[in-house]
């Protein structure tokens, strides 16, 4: 018996004979956790040859049952869309355990031992065949073996029986399936079960983003509908997002391969804000001069890159970058050894955006290319239930997109952002009363792609607010050789690196490149000037550096 663990016994001898033959009882179980008390947890209604465990906390989703005349377990989940999944499995599939000697007392009852070992957890049951009762209160624990009233889990976490209930079982309280709906194997039903837990949101399914091929977009502002523009090479959507929850997580998920273009490319999720008279909605749909022009000092001008009092940026959800032909050029490139992937996966926690990200949208992806192929995305938005009492989960509820220097509309004659050769990119922006803890949500990638090119030449980004520097670093990425099998067209060179591997500023080919968030406490209410500066490189020929930033200044609201 464990130190510190109360066991109690029938006080009653001769019931506790009389209730040796019942075969229908309640058992309630409670659980410890590293000594202490964790209340009480699920209850087993025990009828005969079928039980059902239910629980303590909130209600489950599966309901889990165990048919004792078959011995086998059921699993049964009923899906969001009205589908029945059921996963019955025998019990001589489960972990079988290894019966020790030794005997222990629980609740009156003599206890046998037995241990088994999951997943490289250690587990210790104690189980009795003293009644006509059978069962347990986790399934894939000894199953059939008896009655366990009591399971140990690496010795701290415990699940011990507290009451036995002798009665009568209702037709409700075992709740006993009518219709199994489709039985599956147990890979089929995890994913189930893990998907039935949050809730998915698709926004674009398998579409081709390309260039070159005929676009014929529908009238405009139409919802739930994909228009095309910059040649293709920018898809757009009209969505309607849930509100926040207190305490939820909120992801966004991007899948993508080649549909023809082997090379790796810049990629940004985007949303189009559209409460100011102007937005990025009017350079897609009239061509990029209608966008707000700011002229550089290296006299370039820039459309669309900068919040003005009329205008905001494209707000970036996610920036990603395509690997070297995935999937498309899997069979062209062969090599023994290399199992090359079929897609990437893209996904990143936006849960401080879910303030912006709701109610009807403007959602975009971009992917330069010039290829009539091109590649191919689903995106989808996954939202997780949380705690709502945790008093940390309050998220950012003013979010304003400040500049996003990437070229979304790249092949529609957008300028690439070279302003950072002969001057910095400085933003006026308007904080307005109330709004405090404020702080910058910052994506940045050097490109060039040659030997002297920002690509491959780490270069300090500074961040500064009202003249003094609020932040700095190298933003720099070296792990890109950990992703060689999503690259299966990359180059190989004569020293045995591949493209792919090579190191570079802030992204690599199969990549995602998260935000960085930069803490402004003393920001107050009033104007500001927020000023990037980047030491970009000379042009060499045709080619030029250039860097693509995004900055969203973030805040919560006095209540």
């Amino acid at each position: 018996m464990l130190a510190g663990l109360a066991i109690t016994a029938q006080p009653v001898l001769a019931q506790k004979k009389r209730n040796t033959d019942s075969a229908a009882a309640v058992i309630t179980y409670g659980m410890r956790s590293n000594g202490k008390d964790a209340g009480n947890g699920l209850q087993l209604f025990i009828d005969h040859n079928r039980a059902r465990l239910v629980p303590g906390g909130p209600a489950a989703k599966e309901q889990q049952y165990l048919d004792l005349a078959e011995n086998a377990s059921l699993q049964v989940l009923g899906s969001p869309n009205g589908n029945i999944y059921t996963l019955k499995k025998p019990f001589a599939e489960y972990v079988q355990p290894e019966l020790l000697p030794g005997t222990d007392t629980i609740l009156g009852l003599v206890c046998q031992k037995a241990k088994l070992f999951i997943r490289s957890n250690t587990i210790e049951v104690w189980y009795t065949n003293q009644l006509a009762l059978k069962g347990t209160p986790n399934l894939a624990v000894a199953p059939g073996l008896g009655l366990v009233l009591k399971i140990v889990r690496n010795g701290n976490s415990e699940t011990v029986a507290r009451k036995i209930d002798y009665r009568k079982i209702t037709p409700a309280e075992l709740a006993w399936p009518a219709q199994t709906g489709q039985l599956v194997d147990d890979a089929a039903y995890m994913r189930e079960v893990i998907e039935s837990r949050y809730t998915t949101l698709p926004v674009f399914d398998q579409e081709q983003i390309s260039w070159g091929n005929n676009i014929a977009n529908p009238a405009d502002d139409q919802s739930n509908i994909t228009y095309r523009y910059a040649g293709g090479t920018v898809i757009l959507k009209k969505v309607k997002l849930p509100a926040p929850k207190k305490g939820e997580t909120m992801f966004a998920e991007l899948v993508q391969y080649s549909n023809g273009d082997a090379y790796d490319r810049t990629g940004s999720v985007f949303m189009v804000p559209t409460d100011k008279a102007a937005s990025f909605l009017d350079g897609l749909r009239k061509g990029a001069a209608a966008l707000p022009v700011f002229t550089a000092k290296n006299g370039k001008q820039y459309q669309g890159m900068i919040a003005t009092d009329n205008y905001l940026p494209a707000l970036e959800v996610l920036r990603f970058f395509t690997p070297f032909g995935v999937r498309h050029f899997n069979e062209q490139v062969k090599i023994k050894g290399y199992h090359w992937a079929d897609s990437v996966m893209y996904k990143q926690d936006i849960t401080e955006l879910q303030n912006r990200l709701q109610g009807e949208v403007w959602l975009g992806v971009y992917i330069g290319n010039y290829d009539k192929g091109g590649h191919k995305v689903s995106l989808r938005f996954k939202y997780y239930p949380g705690d709502d009492e945790d008093e940390n989960s309050q998220k950012p509820d003013w979010i304003y997109p400040v500049f996003n220097t990437t070229n979304l509309m790249e092949m529609a004659g957008q300028e690439y952002p070279t302003l950072f050769d002969k001057d910095s990119l400085t933003v006026t922006v308007n904080i307005p009363e109330g709004v405090h803890h404020l702080q910058l949500r910052y994506i940045t990638t050097g490109h060039g792609g040659w030997g002297g090119g920002d690509e491959f030449n780490p270069k300090q980004n500074e961040i500064f607010v009202d003249g003094k520097r609020a932040y700095h670093f190298i933003p720099w990425r070296t792990d890109c050789g950990t992703y060689r099998l999503s690259n299966p067209a990359s180059g190989n060179f004569g020293n045995g690196l591949s493209s792919s591997d090579l190191s570079r500023s802030n992204w690599c080919p199969g990549t995602l490149t998260p935000p960085v968030f930069i803490s402004l406490p003393d920001l107050g209410p009033g104007l500001h000037t927020i000023r990037v500066a980047i030491p970009q490189g000379a042009p060499a020929g045709t080619s030029q550096s250039f860097w693509d930033i995004s900055g969203t200044l973030m805040g919560i609201r006095k209540k």
